[in-house]
């Protein structure tokens, strides 16, 4: 499914971009306390500043307002680790790196991301691929970190596995904000990053000393 499109009828592109932030900031808080269904696009107006007359310049339905939280996000996650890309590739610190930028975004948009995955049911059946497909592009930036330290010999994966490591390390920085009820609690964020990226790499090293062994 390509990308879905959201028509606003201002050309201003930096203000689009400030108005809906401001509309993901108050819809985030309507959709916890209410529910998705329950919320009604004036009131998101009210939450974000301005009127509904206003909202309806930046969007079309309530929506769009989902694929912004997604969108939000989806550009967030992707310019923290582009950020670790570019500045050295395939290099075990790299990894760390994009682990930390990951999880920290993921602290960041903790309500967002929970929001998310609450109300996407909320979504069209048709429109439910789209949000998938943008989770499953976060997966791959791992992915394609991982592969990166393959060709760079820093270890040993096959394609299957760096593909399922890129999955845990998602799954774990999600998990930061779904069990916060507990994890936050226990742990401080940075003591979170160190443990979770300790026992990830230790489970790729244990099994590049098991394949060797196994040669």
């Amino acid at each position: 499914m390509g990308k879905h499109t959201i028509k606003a009828s201002v050309k201003d592109e930096k203000l689009i971009e400030i108005r809906r932030e401001q509309m993901i900031k108050g819809a985030v808080q309507l959709f916890k306390q209410k529910g998705f269904h329950r919320t009604t696009t004036r009131e998101i107006a009210k939450a974000a500043g301005f009127s509904i007359g206003t909202l309806y310049e930046y969007i079309r339905t309530k929506d769009d307002v989902l694929y912004l939280v997604c969108d939000s996000i989806y550009e967030n996650v992707k310019l923290r680790l582009e950020q670790v890309l570019d500045i050295e590739k395939g290099s075990l610190e790299s990894l760390k790196m994009a682990i930390a930028n990951y999880f920290k975004v993921m602290d960041e948009l903790q309500e967002e991301v929970l929001i998310m995955y609450q109300e996407v049911r909320s979504l069209s059946k048709e429109s439910i691929p789209y949000v998938l497909k943008k989770e499953l592009e976060m997966v791959h930036m791992f992915e394609c970190i991982l592969q990166q330290c393959v060709e760079n010999n820093v270890f040993f994966l096959t394609d299957r596995e760096i593909e399922l490591i890129a999955h845990n390390i998602f799954v774990q920085g999600q998990m930061w904000g779904f069990r916060r009820w507990v994890l936050q609690k226990l742990y401080t964020l940075e003591e979170y990053i160190e443990m979770q990226t300790k026992y990830l790499l230790t489970g790729v090293h244990m099994n590049e000393t098991y394949l060797k062994m196994g040669e």
